[in-house]
C-alpha cells in the first residue's frame, strides 16, 4: 500500500535550508581544494626557483651527463634496415678499434725546443772492471730530459738617430727621421705590446698584474702607462678589424652571440649599466672572429651589426628576438640553437632531488633525445656534406619526430613559469628554426663555435672586470678579435701581432691592409 507522508511548509523550508547549505559547504570544499591546489603549485614552483638559485651559485656548471649512452645508434640502423640502402663504400662507414693508453705513459717533450746536454761521468778511479781490472769503455748513455724554464729577459733598445752637420756653416745640419712606430715616441717596442696584448686578451692577465711581472724583471712601467698603450694599439687595428668584418658578412654561414661588458665611463650612463660585447663568427673559408662592443643590445644596435650582409646567407643564434627581425629584414637562413635548447632541460632536470629522478623524468627523456641528435652530429663530423645530408633524413629527422610528439602530449600538464614549462616554451617558439638544420648537410646544429670564441672573453672578464673607458671597449673588442682569428687559424697570436704593429705605421692603401690580414701576413712571419 502507498504510505502517504505529510510534510509542513515549516519542514519543507527546512529541507531547503539544509540542502542549500550543503551545496554552499561543498562549493566552498571545492574552493578550498582549487586554492590548496595553487598554493601547493606556487609551492612547488617557489622550491624549484630556489633549488636554480642554489644551483647557480653553488652547482657545477658543466652540462655533461653519464647518459650519453653506447649504443645510441642501434634505433637508426634498425629504422635504416627499412629504407633504401644508401650508396656508400664499406671501408668509409666501418670504425676502427680502439686502445687505451696505458697509464703513467710520459708524453715526449716537443722535439724542436733547443737542448743543453749535460754529460754525467764516473769519476776516472771508477772506471774500471771489478772482475778482472780493465779499463772500462763508454757504450752509449742513458738519456732523461726535463723542461727548463728561462726567466723572462728584458733589455731597453736604444734609437740613436745620427746628427750631420756641414764642416763650413752653421745652417746644413740634418737628423735622421724616426722610424714609423705604432705609438710615435711609444716608450713600449712593438714586440713588448704584443707580449701585453697576448698576456691579457689571449691569456686573461689583468695589465696590473703584468706590470707587477714586469716590475720583477727590471721593467719599472706603470699600469697606467700600459693600459693607455693596449687602447692606442687596439684602436690603431681598425682598418684591419673592418676588412675582416666585410669578410664575416660575406660568409655563407654566421654565428652570432652576445655577452655583458661592463664599461665604467660612458656619457649619460651610470658604471653600473650594461653594456655589450657582441661575437660575428664564420668557418667559411678562412675562420674569422669578430666582436663589438655596443651600449645595449636592442634591435637597432643589433641591425648595424648586420648591416651589408649577404642575402640568403644563414644566420645561427640563440633565441634572442632581434635576431628574428634581423633575419627577416635582410631575408636571412634563420637557424636555432640545440644547445641552448638543451640547457632549459638540463636546469629543469637539476630542479629535481636527486632521489626522485628517474629515466622516465620527462625532463631527462628530452635531454636523452637531443642528445641522439647530437650523437649523429659527433658520428658524422667527418662526413661528407651529402652523405651527413642522408643520416639527418634517416635519423635525424625520426628524432625530431619523436621530440615533436613527446611536446604536443605533455605540455598541458606542466606549468608555463616552472624551469620544465619554460624549457617547453623555448622548445615550441623556436621550433621552426631548430628544425630547419636538417634541410642542408652543411649547416650546423648548435651555436657552440661562437660560445667557444666568445668563452676567452668571458673567463678574462673575471680577473679583469670592466674596462674604463669606451675607447678601451672599442680596443679590447680589435685585440680579442685579432687573438681569436689568429687562434682559429692556427697562428702564434705572439708573432702576428708582433708583425702586425711593426706594419700598421706603413700602410696606406687598402691593399697594404689587406695584406694584415692574419692568414695572409702568416707567410711573412718570421
Amino acid at each position: 500500500m502507498p504510505i502517504n507522508v505529510t510534510i509542513t511548509a515549516e519542514e519543507l523550508e527546512a529541507l531547503l535550508a539544509e540542502r542549500d547549505a550543503a551545496r554552499v559547504l561543498r562549493e566552498e570544499q571545492e574552493a578550498l581544494r582549487g586554492a590548496l591546489r595553487l598554493v601547493t603549485a606556487e609551492r612547488d614552483l617557489a622550491e624549484e626557483r630556489l633549488r636554480a638559485y642554489r644551483r647557480e651559485l653553488f652547482g657545477a656548471k658543466s652540462e655533461a651527463r653519464d647518459s650519453d649512452q653506447p649504443g645510441l645508434f642501434n634505433e637508426a640502423e634498425a629504422l635504416g634496415a627499412h629504407s633504401a640502402p644508401a650508396q656508400e663504400d664499406t671501408p668509409e662507414t666501418a670504425v676502427g678499434s680502439h686502445k687505451r693508453k696505458k697509464r703513467g705513459h710520459r708524453k715526449p717533450l716537443e722535439p724542436n725546443l733547443p737542448r743543453e746536454v749535460v754529460r754525467h761521468e764516473l769519476p776516472e778511479a771508477e772506471r774500471f772492471c771489478t772482475n778482472d781490472g780493465h779499463a772500462l769503455v763508454e757504450i752509449g748513455a742513458e738519456i732523461s730530459e726535463q723542461l727548463d724554464v728561462i726567466p723572462e729577459q728584458l733589455r731597453v733598445i736604444q734609437h740613436q738617430r745620427v746628427k750631420y752637420a756641414c764642416p763650413c756653416c752653421d745652417l746644413g745640419i740634418k737628423v735622421t727621421p724616426a722610424p714609423p712606430r705604432i705609438i710615435p715616441r711609444g716608450l713600449l717596442s712593438e714586440a713588448a705590446l704584443a707580449w701585453i696584448a697576448t698576456g691579457k686578451y689571449q691569456f686573461g692577465m689583468p695589465l696590473y698584474r703584468q706590470a707587477g711581472l714586469l716590475r720583477r724583471f727590471g721593467g719599472d712601467i706603470s699600469s697606467n702607462t700600459i693600459a693607455a698603450s693596449m687602447v692606442r694599439v687596439g684602436l690603431a687595428t681598425q682598418p684591419v678589424i673592418n676588412l675582416m668584418r666585410d669578410a664575416v658578412l660575406e660568409a655563407e654561414l654566421i654565428y652570432c652571440d652576445e655577452t655583458t661588458f661592463q664599461v665604467l665611463k660612458e656619457t649619460g650612463r651610470k658604471p653600473q649599466t650594461k653594456s655589450y660585447l657582441w661575437s660575428q663568427i664564420t668557418d667559411s673559408g678562412n675562420p674569422i672572429r669578430c666582436f663589438t662592443y655596443t651600449p645595449g643590445r636592442g634591435a637597432q644596435l643589433a641591425d648595424k651589426l648586420f648591416a651589408g650582409i649577404r642575402k640568403g646567407a644563414v644566420l645561427m643564434t640563440d633565441g634572442y628576438e632581434p635576431y628574428n627581425g634581423i633575419a627577416e629584414r635582410y631575408q636571412l637562413v634563420h637557424l636555432g640553437c640545440w644547445v641552448h635548447c638543451r640547457r632549459y632541460f638540463v636546469k629543469a632536470e637539476e630542479n629535481v632531488p636527486k632521489a626522485a629522478r628517474s629515466p622516465d623524468l620527462l625532463a631527462t627523456r628530452f635531454i636523452r633525445l637531443i642528445g641522439k641528435l647530437f650523437a649523429a652530429e659527433s658520428r658524422s663530423s667527418t662526413w661528407a656534406t651529402e652523405r651527413r645530408q642522408r643520416l639527418r633524413r634517416r635519423y635525424s629527422a625520426h628524432v625530431l619526430d619523436v621530440i615533436q610528439n613527446l611536446m604536443f602530449e605533455q605540455s598541458p600538464a606542466v606549468v608555463p613559469q616552472s624551469p620544465l614549462g619554460k624549457a617547453f616554451t623555448y622548445l615550441r617558439e623556436q621550433w621552426p628554426k631548430l628544425t630547419r638544420y636538417v634541410e642542408n648537410g652543411a649547416w650546423p646544429i648548435s651555436n657552440n663555435p661562437c660560445e667557444n670564441s666568445i668563452r676567452p672573453f668571458c673567463v678574462g672578464r673575471r680577473s679583469w672586470l670592466f674596462s674604463d673607458t669606451v675607447d678601451g671597449a672599442n680596443a679590447s673588442a680589435n685585440l680579442y678579435a685579432l687573438v681569436e682569428t689568429c687562434k682559429a687559424n692556427g697562428i702564434d697570436p705572439f708573432r702576428y701581432l708582433t708583425g702586425l704593429f711593426q706594419r700598421l705605421p706603413l700602410a696606406r692603401t687598402v691593399d697594404d691592409y689587406d695584406a694584415l690580414l692574419p692568414w695572409k701576413l702568416q707567410a711573412h712571419l718570421r
